[in-house]
């Protein structure tokens, strides 16, 4: 197995560090793989990597690099007996371990070493986790001069034969009534090493029925045993032929065995676990996808359920919420489920178009119509012939440009900027915008027709803050895109920052996600992205509220929520949450009130529920 000499000036010198894993990081600190006592290197961390013909090593994080042979390099394929410099410390890498071979005279003590190496190489070689319990089975046979061996896991209190071989690495049926279980318990209850020479001569276990029936004859059988002493299962090992195949030293050459074994297969098991964990997340990211949206919150199936019955038709619909909620990306999978996805589908923010030019923009000018307008060019309407007419913002629109979208709208056909000509166009029309329209029209600043000619159905898309378990299904989802759009070495969040991303308010919602999280990816040291990287400090994020506030800033929320999904009916939003209309009129009296910085004390409190 590969393996790295090193030495550091002043410090204790160490054995070698095998490379047991494909990639490892040496540095500085305790997340690293290689911990390397030496301030010289300072935040500087290199990434090793195994290779067939030597070891890559590249600068992972921090600033700096290394020198091979007096020249500064960030990134050198090391070969055998190579070696590096970072900070005062020499870094010398070896292809190869090549332990002594055994000879009649060597000792069972280096043989028994040598066999522990071989253990260890090998089980780091197999993988999964069964794969690693049946490179123990097989090796401590063949250690022990043994016809068949067994490893058994304590799982939920009870006793699994995980693994039966034989000398021929050939797997045992019937393998539980092959132990003996007077012999298993005594090991788990005493969590102590047992041999047994002669089993049917022994004064304690001859008596035992599972000893007789098997005609037991040399067994060991040793425990495997957590950090905390608690068994993790056993290893047992016999033969029915030979008595007193087993000596004392045997015992405790498989003892050895077992304690390495014991770290290796807890490993294996943690691995399994976060492997099968990772799965679970997978599919429950993908159960929560709706083409490209993710979410699975009860508001947003609400919103599938409706764009699933709405999507093939050709009604108009305007799409609500704050900025950042995703309201494009809702138009986008509304035109890509309808009979028009193969036409083109064509978006405008009204809102980022100054008012002189935004006509031109929607319905195009011929030559000379305004000074600039030096050849005839069409709009966004005439573009969108076909397929989907996306207006963002739409409740940035002028008034006067709102009655020749009306128009438009109405008689399916626009004129250019200077023309006298109509051209007809056949196109869909999806809208979107962060205000609430019903205020804009109290205020003069939008016209009602138009609104109810764009809103013949409404989709309100809930804030990030209130999606619940979506906000971190999105943000492993927006983390995963960008560790692969940018070859990122940071490939998970930290746990800090997962907890962090639940509890911050995002105000500006999915957009502000993906920055956030963009820029992590992008500026992170290590392997994981943390709190600190996603400018998530303590400070940021919100407070932790009294009961009874966090009870009032729901009631609102949900007040709101209700409000714009009955399109601000106040009427019917009373009934359907089962209070008297005035609860809500008083409610929105508060609210309004608090926006414009009045006084509320005069304003009585909402009713309580069940006045209706």
């Amino acid at each position: 197995m590969p393996e790295l000499s090193l030495r550091t000036p002043g410090a204790e010198s160490r054995p070698p560090v095998k490379l047991v894993r494909e990639s490892m990081t040496l540095g500085v600190g305790a997340d690293v793989d290689i911990p390397v006592a030496d301030p010289a290197i300072g935040s500087l961390q290199l990434l090793l990597e195994k290779r067939p013909d030597g070891c890559r090593v590249s600068v992972f994080g921090g600033e700096g690099a290394f020198f091979v042979s007096g020249r500064k390099v960030r990134e050198h394929t090391l070969q055998d007996g190579q070696s590096l410099r970072v900070g005062a410390t020499e870094v010398q890498f070896h292809l190869t371990l090549a332990p002594a071979p055994s000879s009649p005279g060597a000792s069972r003590e280096l043989a028994a070493l040598q066999g522990l190496y071989a253990l260890s190489e090998r089980m780091s070689a197999a993988g999964d986790v069964g794969r690693v319990i049946e490179a123990v089975v097989d090796h401590v046979i063949e250690t022990t001069r043994a016809d068949k061996g067994f490893l058994v896991l304590v799982e939920g209190g009870a006793l699994h034969v995980k693994v039966a071989r034989n000398m021929d690495r050939q797997n045992i049926s019937d393998a539980v009534e092959r132990l003996s279980d007077s012999i298993v318990q005594r090991v788990l209850s005493t969590k102590k090493p047992l041999i047994v020479s002669d089993a049917l001569h022994d004064d304690e276990f001859n008596a035992s029925e599972s000893v007789v029936n098997l005609k037991l004859c040399s067994v060991m059988c040793v425990p495997l045993l957590e950090r905390g002493g608690e068994p993790l299962g056993l290893i047992y090992v016999g033969n029915d032929r030979t008595p007193n195949l087993f000596e004392r030293r045997d015992l405790e050459v498989l003892s050895i065995h077992a304690a390495q074994a014991s770290l290796l297969i807890r490993n294996a098991l943690l691995l399994n676990e976060l492997q099968v964990e990772n799965r679970a997340l997978r599919k429950d990211r993908d159960d929560a996808r709706f083409g490209e949206i993710i979410g699975a919150c009860d508001a947003m199936r609400d919103i599938y359920r409706r764009l699933e019955k709405i999507a093939p038709t050709d009604i108009s619909v305007l799409i609500t919420g704050e900025t950042g909620t995703g309201k494009e990306l809702i138009a986008r999978e509304l035109h890509r489920r309808s009979p028009r996805k193969g036409g083109p589908f064509i978006t405008i923010n009204c809102g980022a178009i100054p008012e002189n030019l935004l006509e031109s923009e929607l319905f195009g000018h011929v030559k000379g119509a305004f000074t600039g307008a030096v050849a005839t060019r069409i709009g966004r309407f005439q573009a969108a012939n076909g397929g989907t007419l996306f207006l963002d913002e739409v409740g940035e629109l002028p008034v006067a440009l709102q009655v020749k979208l009306l128009r438009a709208l109405q008689e399916k056909s626009v004129t250019k900027v200077g023309d006298t000509r109509s051209e007809t166009v056949d196109i869909r029309i999806l809208a979107a915008t962060n205000r609430r329209i019903e205020e804009e029209i109290k205020a003069g600043r939008f016209r009602e027709d138009l609104y109810y000619r764009l809103n013949v159905v409404g989709l309100h898309l809930p804030p990030l803050r209130e999606r619940g378990d979506d906000v971190e299904v999105i943000a492993r989802a927006l983390l995963g895109r960008f560790v692969k759009e940018f070859d990122s070495k940071a490939r998970s969040f930290a746990s800090g920052a997962v907890q962090a991303v639940r509890r911050y308010a995002w105000p500006g919602n999915i957009r502000q996600m993906e920055n956030r999280i963009k820029k992590a990816v992008v500026l992170a040291e290590g392997p994981s992205v943390t709190a600190d990287d996603l400018d998530l400090r303590p400070e940021t994020l919100e407070p932790i509220l009294p009961l009874q506030g966090a009870v009032e800033r729901f009631k609102e929320r949900y007040i709101d929520e209700v409000l714009a999904r009955n399109n601000d009916n106040r009427t019917k939003t009373a009934r359907d949450l089962g209070v008297d209309a005035r609860t809500v009129f008083r409610y929105l009296e508060r609210k309004r009130a608090r926006a414009e910085g009045r006084a509320v004390e005069d304003i009585p409190e909402d009713e309580p529920a069940g006045d209706a």
